[in-house]
């Protein structure tokens, strides 16, 4: 029997239907007779999801107990026993109850497929393994529960089943994803419409890029060539002139037009001779198709309108924008010009779009250099001419009589000629069979190899040196110019080097990739060792497959006595080892710089560490010695016997030493608390609690009637360290009261939502501007006009240390109304005990 089929629908949150895509999908199956059975789905009292299971075949349960609660689990036994042909299975990334079968449902699900049976599954794009920062990043939310990319990349199918931001808004509005208690909590924190926009396109784009992957496949496969436009990339042909600004902001505008479209600008850069290109020129070119969106490539071609073809079919690309030719009317007697070129031979496959500009017919800035050598289609001619010329031309003069003189010129004439075509050899062979022919049929006696004259003989003899100076002449013009060429070829990839540097790019990654491109290679490693016999290591790569030994690799550049630059793909010439060894040198910088960065950051943290150390003497100079000069004072009035002190007396004295006294408590506690977290020693001891257990505790510091709680009995139980959490909320509770108004209580709430529980503190103080929202957890940072006395400024940013300590986030909004709300967020789980090792809430309730 052959694996099972594995078919998903992906989404890009809670509630957008997959589970009911799904079941719609299981009717279909079951109708056309397929054997389906409903091994594992949840329907979350969704009452559409739910009847949506009338009429399918339910595989029972497994029920398991643990920490004293029974949970509920798919029984892989059982669906293997059925051996249905195909099995549904709802969240792919669940994690099971500890005694289960395997781990992981996606591990569960591998075995139904590998005993042939098809499954059906859901996952959300948020519980991709490789996309958990970027979705961290997006909701404030870690997710615990993850499915490796591989297990989704290898489905048969992947269906996106997607929904408009405020479509699924207003579907929680109603009531039909949570229960009306978690609707506010879910539309203000995570039904965000900036988070779900982000989680949908995140969700588009990785859907996308799996379909790309697809087709790329099928074309190496089965070997096709042919573009097919599933998609639009624009390439845009550059000359390094002034024109190109214009070609790529307009091919930008044609991407903009197609969906997904992308630009890709490459300069092609002869070794048989460039252009006039401006390095300046290309930099600001480079930076403009970046800032639009797209790619710059640099590579080199001796055939510029072949290898920029070659390049458009490599990526698969649909169009190609040229700017018409700078040349001027006369320089076309030398070819027809690329972009005619292109457009001719481009195919029905590949647009070509010829945009004018400013430039047209201005003529180049230097001559186009033609040809860095003699190639051999020339040499041919030369030779042609250098042999053929002299009999073509002693046909003609017999039956012309000129005089010796001008006979001599035009053998010249054609002597040169094979001189300007072929080079030294041509114009030598023409030179000795002209002068063969000079004497045999013009030089007295004619018919004979002799020369009667003895002025005849030094003409003859001049009409040879000055052949042979002529071709001697051209031969060298054009190896100069070979030179020339390749110098200017190397200048100008050292000058791109060079501007890499001079941009800041410390990617080593993308220098080596840069070298793959220019020398046309498959892979590039940069390899090191400690010593000349420890093994080599990979300190950097670009392409597939790279050499792991220097000697493994096709080319093989040594930096210094333990680093190469091993290149993979051709065997390169000794011309170019010149420029590599340049990249090389770079690459060496590049790393260097990445680890001395890397270093600096260090440094950077403690000299962080030595601010706060400076900051804490401070406070302990000032802000801790005046309650204790107060207490001081207080005691040594008591003490004095030189005042009878009144019973009001005595207690306003005590009052005093005991409010000095609690002001020094609370800032030797957040003195205390903040070296723990600047020194990473804040060790968090997890457990599961109610929130009115540890919220109300929290509230100790500040007066009774100043804050009013909301924390309702039906929240679920959250993990945190109940010491950690206590002084945070305090730190925020008294931060409110010191702010708002008195005649203001400040209020302390609390909500769930999905698989976080939110803490809010509210005060109807002053509030705060949204630039200096972040600054204000910064340690030793009061906002206003705080005056000394009123606190270090450690409050709040021990609050937050304490948060992302236990896996949380604090994050200041705006009150509506005026004010200040502080967001604390933690990690909830179920009333239950014990569900710490199952799946976030949040999956529990996802479709």
């Amino acid at each position: 029997m052959g694996r099972g089929k594995l078919r998903i629908y992906l989404g890009a949150a809670p509630g957008v239907g997959k589970t009911y895509s799904m079941l719609s999908e299981a009717h279909r199956r079951v109708e056309r007779g397929t054997d389906c059975v409903v091994a594992f789905v949840e329907h979350h009292e969704r009452p559409r999801t739910e009847v949506m299971l009338h009429g399918l075949e339910q595989m029972p349960r497994k029920e398991l107990e643990y920490r004293g609660a029974v949970f509920s689990e798919m029984d892989v036994d059982t669906v293997l026993g059925r051996a249905p042909a195909v099995a549904l299975v709802d969240e792919l990334a669940h994690t099971n109850v500890p005694g289960s079968r395997n781990a992981k449902r996606w591990q569960d699900v591998e075995e139904l497929l590998a005993a042939g049976i098809d499954v059906v599954s859901t996952v959300n794009i948020q519980h991709l393994e490789s996309l958990g920062d970027v979705v961290e990043s997006i909701t404030g939310v870690r997710q615990r529960e993850t499915v490796p990319d591989e297990v989704v990349r290898r489905a048969d199918q992947i269906e996106l089943v997607d929904m408009s931001p405020p479509a699924l808004r207003r579907r929680m509005a109603h009531g039909n994803i949570y229960k009306p208690d978690k609707v506010d909590a879910a539309l203000s924190n995570y039904f965000r419409p900036g988070n779900l926009t982000a989680l949908r396109e995140l969700a588009l784009l990785w859907v996308a890029d799996r379909v790309d992957e697809y087709l790329t496949e099928y074309r190496s496969e089965h070997q096709v060539s042919k573009i097919w436009g599933s998609r639009e990339r624009i390439v845009v042909g550059l000359t390094g002139g002034p024109e190109g600004r214009t070609l790529i902001r307009r091919a930008a505008r044609l991407a903009e037009k197609g969906a997904g479209g992308e630009v890709m600008a490459v300069y092609i850069a002869r070794s048989d001779g460039l252009t006039s290109a401006s390095p300046k020129e290309l930099a600001v070119q480079r930076t403009l198709a970046e800032d639009l969106g797209g790619t710059f490539h640099h590579v080199v071609g001796d055939d510029i309108p072949a290898a920029l073809l070659d390049f458009a079919r490599g990526v698969n690309a649909t169009q190609i924008v040229l700017g018409s030719s700078r040349r001027k009317t006369w320089q076309y007697v030398f070819g027809p010009g690329v972009g005619a070129t292109v457009a001719r031979e481009s195919g029905p496959d590949l647009d070509v779009h010829i945009v004018t500009h400013e430039e047209v017919a201005k003529g180049r800035g230097l001559p186009v250099a033609r040809g860095a050598r003699l190639g051999r289609s020339r040499i041919i001619w030369g030779w042609a001419v250098g042999i053929g010329g002299p009999v073509v031309m002693a046909l003609l003069l017999n039956t012309i009589d000129l005089g010796l003189a001008n006979d001599m010129l035009l053998f010249l004439a054609v002597t040169v000629a094979a001189a300007l075509l072929g080079g030294l050899l041509p114009a030598l062979a023409s030179a000795a069979f002209g002068s063969l022919l000079l004497n045999y049929f013009y030089t007295p006696p004619l018919h004979r190899l002799t020369v009667a004259d003895p002025k005849n003989i030094v003409a003859i003899v001049i009409f040879v040196g000055v052949a042979v100076s002529v071709a001697s002449v051209v031969d060298l013009a054009a190896r100069r110019t070979h030179q020339a060429a390749r110098l200017r070829a190397e200048s100008e990839i050292l000058s791109f080097l060079a501007g890499s540097v001079l941009r800041g790019e410390t990617s080593l990654e993308a220098l080596l990739e840069r070298v793959r491109e220019t020398f046309g290679m498959e892979s590039v490693a940069l390899l090191e060792r400690a010593g000349d016999v420890d093994p080599w290591t990979c300190a950097g790569s670009a392409g597939p497959a790279p050499a792991t030994r220097p000697e493994d690799a096709d080319v093989d550049m040594p930096v210094g006595d333990h680093m190469a630059l091993a290149l993979s793909g051709r065997v390169l010439p000794a011309s170019d080892r010149r420029v590599l060894a340049a990249f090389a040198a770079q690459a060496v910088v590049v790393l260097d710089r990445q680890r001395l960065q890397s270093e600096a950051d260090q440094a950077k943290e403690l000299a962080e560490g030595n601010r706060i150390r400076t900051a804490l003497l401070a406070a302990v100079s000032h802000d801790l010695r005046t309650p204790l000069a107060g207490i001081k004072a207080a005691v040594s009035s008591l003490r004095s016997d030189d005042v009878a002190w009144s019973e009001e007396d005595r207690a306003e004295l005590l009052e005093g030493i005991e409010d000095g006294a609690d002001r020094l408590d609370h800032l030797v506690g957040n003195l205390l608390d903040m070296s723990r977290l600047q020194t990473g020693t804040v060790t968090p001891l997890f457990r599961e609690i109610d929130l009115d257990e540890v919220v109300p505790m929290a509230l100790g510091g500040v007066p009774e009637d100043s804050v009013d709680l909301d924390i309702p009995e039906s929240l679920p139980m959250v993990a945190v360290d109940a010491g950690l959490l206590e002084r945070a909320v305090a730190n925020l509770v008294e931060n409110a009261v010191k702010y708002s108004p008195v005649d203001e209580r400040v209020l302390v709430a609390a909500s769930a939502m999905a698989d976080r529980v939110e803490v809010r503190v509210v005060d109807r103080g002053p509030g705060v501007p949204d630039d200096a929202k972040d600054r204000i957890f910064a340690p030793f940072q009061r906002y206003g006009d705080a005056p000394r006395g009123t606190g270090v400024g450690l409050g709040l940013a021990v609050a937050r240390g304490f948060a992302e300590a236990m896996g949380g986030t604090l994050n200041a909004e705006d009150t509506p109304g005026g004010g200040l709300t502080m967001v604390l967020t933690v990690r909830a789980v179920d009333h239950r005990p014990g569900l710490a090792a199952r799946s976030a809430v949040a999956e529990r309730q996802a479709s």
